[in-house]
């Protein structure tokens, strides 16, 4: 088991990470996510000992391992800014750890074959680096990494710059592989999806804070705050301001209705409404029953997707919908909402995850 017990991390005068306490079971995925400069790599720096904390702890299996560096340490590491040896062939990257761990013969050439195979790899084992693509050689690196037998695998965004195919077969199978293996696996990411792909335990992370950590899908579905909520979420929650006056629930003069009895305590006052975008329709279905009036700022045709910005009463929101959807700028819509999709928010807090409410029809 690793832990990370009340760490932080200072430079000159600045914090860059602080009371993160963590633990990590061996054999389980776990997914740092965090926007840009929240402290995924920082985390991962120390958790490998390229870096010391300024304060705290860090332990395998009991043991303090904070100031011991990443040599003598039994870390693999791939960065979304690949590592490899120019003057190496493709095999010998791969086999060079094992070379380290005096692993020999068949097995090493067993294993070198296996790690090629999975990273679709077999047709450059004799090219060097300078000689392959970006794509292939962040796979020649993760392909090292799969070799080494680390009982600690970080992964910084490896997937990055592979073509979309390549990284939905990588995202099912280096889980499993390195779950195999018995590694503690570390795997960093900006996208919310694809932390919901990788499933496992994930710690999401602001300013160098841990905000959550949990099972990946409860954290999607209950998040503990404002923040989480927003770095869970890709585009972000559309946001509203309500009122509750007795124990009616009302958003910019439009009741929704009696609020649920699951709700517990929630007095009379104003709170924070967020609903994801792809929890609204432009049709009213047997869920999304709310009508709420729109107008248009711009929309984005991916082709698969449509997403519509438009202003709900002085609030900017985003409509996320399957298939393209033409609309003008200006344009006035109905968009509908899920009302079981509703999330309450107190001073930043999650409140609760509304299930229901009893419609009114005003």
């Amino acid at each position: 088991m690793l832990e990370l017990i009340n760490v932080g991390k200072r430079v000159g005068r600045e914090d860059h990470m602080a009371d993160i306490s963590l633990q990590f079971q061996r054999g389980s995925l776990n997914v740092l996510l965090g926007p840009t400069l929240a402290g995924k790599t920082t985390l991962m720096r120390l958790m490998a000992g390229l870096d010391k904390p300024t304060s705290g702890d860090i332990k395998m299996d009991g043991v303090s391992v904070a100031g011991v560096s990443v040599r003598e340490r039994n870390v693999a590491m791939v960065y979304q800014q690949f590592i490899n040896y120019p003057g190496l062939t493709v095999y010998e990257n791969i086999a060079s750890p094992m070379r380290l761990a005096k692993v020999q013969g068949d097995e090493l050439d067993r294993k070198v074959r296996e790690a090629a195979s999975l990273l679709k790899l077999e047709p450059y084992l004799e090219r060097t680096p300078l000689h392959l693509s970006g794509g292939q050689q962040q796979r020649t690196a993760i392909a090292r990494a799969l070799v080494k037998g680390a009982e600690l695998v970080l992964l910084d965004e490896p997937l990055a710059n592979l073509d979309y195919k390549l990284r939905e077969e990588l995202r099912v199978e280096l889980p499993r592989i390195f779950a195999e293996t018995g590694a503690i696996l570390v795997y960093a990411t900006t996208e919310p999806q694809e932390a919901l792909l990788l499933g496992g335990r994930t710690v999401t992370l602001h300013e160098g804070r841990v905000t959550q950590f949990d099972d990946t899908i409860e954290i999607y579905s209950r998040p503990c705050d404002l923040r989480t909520a927003q770095t869970f979420s890709d585009p972000p929650f559309n946001l509203a301001s309500v009122s509750v006056q007795a124990r009616q629930l009302d958003f910019n003069g439009r009741s929704f209705g009696e609020v649920s009895e699951t709700i517990t305590a929630l007095a009379d006052g104003h709170y924070t409404a967020a609903v994801r975008p792809h929890h609204l329709a432009l049709q009213p279905t047997d869920q999304h029953t709310v009508a709420l009036q729109a107008t248009v700022g711009t929309s984005e045709i991916t082709g698969s997707e449509t997403f519509i910005h438009v202003d709900v009463a002085g609030n900017r929101w985003v409509v996320l919908t399957h298939g393209v959807h033409r609309v003008e700028p200006g344009q006035s819509i109905a968009i509908y909402l899920n009302p079981d999709s509703l999330y309450l928010f107190d001073a930043g807090e999650l409140l609760a995850r509304v299930p229901s409410f009893a419609m009114d029809g005003r």
